[in-house]
């Protein structure tokens, strides 16, 4: 008998969701993480008393009342709402698209004046039928005015490619909301863990063996002989030495700032820069998210980054060798018995590829 049932890779959400659970059900755990600190990207580092996503900014949000419910058995979450908000060479604007967005553009008052502008700015481009690329679809679905001053620059940044050589399927559709309300999510529950995001990774590792700063690749063989089974929550295309290919991802870089003298740098937990001249594409404060009074505060520029070997993946750049390579990769992930893998190929369009709990 091995040692372990599960040998779980990656200590974040996922991984550590699943750890628990399976401790629950008396299965005997390992979970190894490369990083020096569990949580992946929701890790927090405590600066001057705040709470500072290390990784960028993360809400939990959700429309599932049992997943709420689960996560606030572990930890209290506070009434944190998102509404980011989005900065164009100097003017301000309400995220998401709403009334006071289209206040701030057009200085309309009513859903039916809005709709109207926005029926005007369309018309122009509805010569486009079959949008060959982001721009030409973009346009087609909101018009100039918001593509240019609120989509394309920021969208640019973020895929570091130009809007018209990126696929048009990247969007889909551009949702409206024709009230006064800058709350980001649809979804009924959101909020953020009370003392920060490792108090959850906390409980749900509570009394499991964790080892940080362990590569699972470097030492794969002697790892997978400890245990059962492996849920493995890396880069599949890594996990099978690329035998299908490289899948092209983008990388990030956060510049954080301890402003020891400044007690409200910006009077917003986010905001998004969506011109294409400003490198970074949003500013994070991050008392904000746990409504801190400290007389300090901890901001963060996100800069997008190329990715290359040595750097951190974010997500897989959406293009056609995205949904073509990662199907490859399914076929090989299927024959695997003793693997199970973090990745629902169902969706393997969206930006970034969503985890979901199985029970094994």
């Amino acid at each position: 008998m091995k040692p372990y049932d599960y040998l779980i890779v990656g200590s974040g959400l996922f991984g550590a969701v699943f750890a628990h659970e399976a401790h629950k059900a008396g299965k005997r755990c390992l979970v190894i993480e490369k990083r020096p600190h569990t949580g992946g990207n929701i890790y927090c580092e405590e600066v001057d008393g705040i709470n500072v996503h290390k990784y960028g900014a993360h809400i939990f949000h959700t429309d599932n009342r049992e997943v709420w419910n689960y996560v606030n058995r572990l930890v209290e979450f506070n009434r944190y709402t998102n509404s980011p908000i989005a900065n164009y060479k100097g003017k301000l604007y309400n995220l998401p698209f709403n009334m006071n967005t289209f206040y701030q553009l057009w200085g309309v008052r009513t859903p039916a004046e809005a709709r109207t502008k926005i029926q005007e700015q369309c018309k122009e481009y509805e010569h486009i039928t079959h949008p060959q690329n982001l721009e030409e679809q973009a346009l087609k679905l909101c018009g100039k005015d918001i593509y240019r001053q609120l989509i394309k620059g920021y969208t640019e940044k973020q895929w570091g490619r130009p809007a018209t050589e990126l696929p048009a399927f990247i969007i889909r559709r551009i949702p409206f909301r024709f009230i006064f309300d800058n709350n980001y999510f649809n979804d009924p529950y959101q909020g953020i863990p009370m003392g920060g995001y490792n108090r959850l990774i906390g409980a749900l590792l509570e009394n499991i063996e964790v080892r940080t700063g362990t590569d699972y690749m470097a030492h794969r063989k002697e790892l997978d002989a400890l245990a059962e089974k492996v849920l493995y929550t890396g880069c599949i295309d890594e996990y099978f030495d690329y035998a299908c290919g490289h899948l092209e991802y983008r990388s990030l870089r956060f510049e954080h700032r301890h402003l020891t003298d400044i007690e409200d740098f910006q009077d917003n937990a986010v905001v998004n820069y969506t011109d294409r001249e400003t490198p970074y594409t949003r500013v994070i404060k991050h008392k904000h998210f746990e409504f801190g009074k400290q007389h300090s505060t901890v901001i963060t520029y996100e800069y997008p980054d190329d990715f290359e070997q040595g750097k951190e993946p974010y997500y897989p750049v959406n293009d056609e060798n995205s949904i073509l390579i990662p199907r490859k990769y399914q076929e090989f992930a299927q024959q695997q018995e003793q693997v199970l893998f973090g990745v629902d190929w169902r969706n393997i369009r969206m930006q970034t590829w969503t985890i979901r709990w199985q029970r094994h």
